[in-house]
This record gives structure tokens, C-alpha cells and sequence, in this order.
């Protein structure tokens, strides 16, 4: 029987997930797992708890917000793939020596489209110690929008992942101000499911860990336009160059993690930064949202030693 995979949204962050179907990863390791599209969070979410999906990739905040709503829930993560906060502040001017402090003197977009990435960029400003309300701060338009509106110079900076930060960059328009991965590690993406289906199909998730496990050392060890080519037909609309140079640049930045345990010290800064936020009102235990057995097994097996 197929584990059917629900895709988060399409992103080219994501890249590891498309990857792993476009190098037979889960072929090679006996393991069928089907792909089925999503465009909302959200829905991906609920499908998962009605039990019509049977694994979703997705953030550990909205395992979060699962258990934070209900305390029985038995969502859980069980393969870490995306590691470090992708997004950037991308600038119209050049600012080699740009401070957090800066955003609070320009016309500033944020992210409109899913929670995590401006709960994690108030959080930075909170710790350097910017009050986020100061900020002339918009948010609503898409980033495709703000893309628009950078180009146009009606805002001075916008909040972005790629491809937006690439093409931008690549035109001359757009500068890296804040690449968000910098703060560290924090717990962006993984594989989700329920602890029955867990303890259920342990075998054929253990396998779909190996065949992540696989995929992740197979992306550390390639450059950015074969990974392109193996996942171009994931983004059809982006340019092979544009795609290249923004996987290279998410591999420089160590977005994909190195394996799939999921950190402490990620989650961590991730919870901390939903609480500074408003979006958590108490702390969640690491136990509760986090199963690494499945992890720790791939990691070991001689197999995949890399």
C-alpha cells in the first residue's frame, strides 16, 4: 500500500521533498510513496488529522499549534528536511553593512502568505532589541506582489524566498540585506504524521526516512544546476539559471539539514519565537511534537554512511 505524501505548497525551498521522486530515492529503498498536491497549509493540515493523507511535509509550528489547541492531539514530526529559516530581506540599495535596526527606517513587506516567517523576523528584531510595531510595515500583498512593488520602488525592501530573491538579485534590482538562515538553526519543514500510523507502518516510514536520509546527502554533494535539472519540472516557470543559483545559494546558507534528526536548539528557536509572537501562549514539550526514532535508525544504518 502507497503512503500518500501531501506536498505543504509549492516552494522551491521544498526542493529535497521533489528531489527525493525525481532520483528514485523511495524506489531505491522499497518504498512507494505517492505525491499528491496542495496549495493550503492549512487543508494539508486537516487532511492529515482525518486521516486522508497518511504524511504531509509542513512546519513544526503548525505541530504547534496542534497540540497547543488540543493537548491530546498525536501529530508528530519524524524526519527534519529544512533546517534553517529560508527567507530574505531583499533591499533596492546595496546595504553591505546592514543592521536589523534598518528595517525600523524603510518602507518594509512582510510575508503575507504563511505565519512562520515574519514570527521568526519579529523575534530577531525583539532580540536586537526593535520594538516589530516600530516598523513602517506592510503586510497582505503577496510576495509576487511585493516583488512588483520593490521593482517599482514604492517599498525599499521586501521579505522574500525564492525564486523572488534570486530574479531580483540577478537583475541588479535587488540586494541581499538579512538572509534569515544566519540566526542559526531553526525547525522549518519536516515530515509529519499521527503516532498510530506511526506505530502502525513503522517499516515503510523507516524506509521513507532512509530514502530522505539518502536525498539530503545526495543534495549536499551536488551542485545546484544538477539539482535543478532533477527537480525543473517541479517549476516549469523558472528560468534552469535562476533555479540553479538559488539552490546554490540555499545549500551555501545550510537551509537543507545534514540528516534528518530534528534538533532541539531548532525547535527551540522556532517555539520561542511563536511565544515572543503571540502565536503560542504556553511551552510544548520537545517529546511531544518530536519522534527521532525512525531518524536516529537512518543515520546509523551502514548503508547510508556517508
Amino acid at each position: 500500500m502507497a503512503i500518500r505524501l501531501s506536498e505543504n505548497f509549492r516552494a522551491m525551498f521544498y526542493a529535497p521533498f521533489y528531489a527525493a521522486h525525481a532520483i528514485g530515492s523511495y524506489e531505491s529503498e522499497g518504498v512507494d510513496v505517492t505525491l499528491l498536491p496542495s496549495s493550503d497549509p492549512a487543508r494539508t493540515a486537516a487532511a492529515l488529522r482525518a486521516g486522508d493523507i497518511d504524511v504531509m511535509w509542513g512546519g513544526p509550528l503548525r505541530v504547534l499549534l496542534t497540540h497547543a489547541r488540543d493537548q491530546s492531539s498525536d501529530t508528530l514530526c519524524f524526519c527534519d528536511v529544512i533546517a534553517r529559516d529560508p527567507f530574505f530581506v531583499i533591499g533596492r540599495e546595496p546595504r553591505p553593512a546592514f543592521r536589523l535596526g534598518d528595517l525600523a527606517g524603510v518602507r518594509f513587506a512582510s510575508v503575507a502568505e504563511v505565519p512562520t516567517p515574519w514570527l521568526c523576523l519579529q523575534d530577531d528584531l525583539r532580540r536586537a532589541g526593535i520594538d516589530p510595531a516600530a516598523l513602517d510595515r506592510t503586510s497582505g500583498p503577496s510576495m509576487a506582489e511585493n516583488t512588483a512593488a520593490l521593482r517599482a520602488g514604492s517599498i525599499d525592501a521586501a521579505q522574500l524566498f525564492q525564486p523572488f530573491a534570486e530574479e531580483l538579485i540577478a537583475s541588479g534590482v535587488g540586494h541581499v540585506w538579512y538572509a534569515a538562515a544566519d540566526r542559526g538553526l531553526t525547525a522549518y519543514t519536516a515530515l509529519v504524521t499521527r503516532r498510530p500510523l506511526l506505530d502502525r507502518r513503522r517499516d515503510e516510514l523507516l524506509a521513507m526516512t532512509r530514502a530522505m536520509t539518502r536525498t539530503l546527502r545526495w543534495m549536499a554533494d551536488t551542485p545546484g544546476r544538477e539539482i535543478g535539472r532533477a527537480v525543473q519540472d517541479f517549476f516549469p516557470s523558472v528560468a534552469p539559471d535562476i533555479l540553479a543559483a538559488a539552490i546554490d545559494r540555499y545549500r551555501a546558507l545550510g537551509i537543507f539539514a545534514p540528516d534528518p534528526v530534528l534538533k532541539r536548539a531548532g525547535f527551540d528557536r522556532l517555539q520561542a519565537a511563536m511565544r515572543s509572537g503571540g502565536a503560542l501562549d504556553r511551552a510544548i514539550p520537545f517529546e511531544v511534537c518530536v519522534d527521532n526514532s525512525l531518524a536516529d535508525l537512518a543515520v546509523a544504518d551502514p548503508r547510508l554512511a556517508g
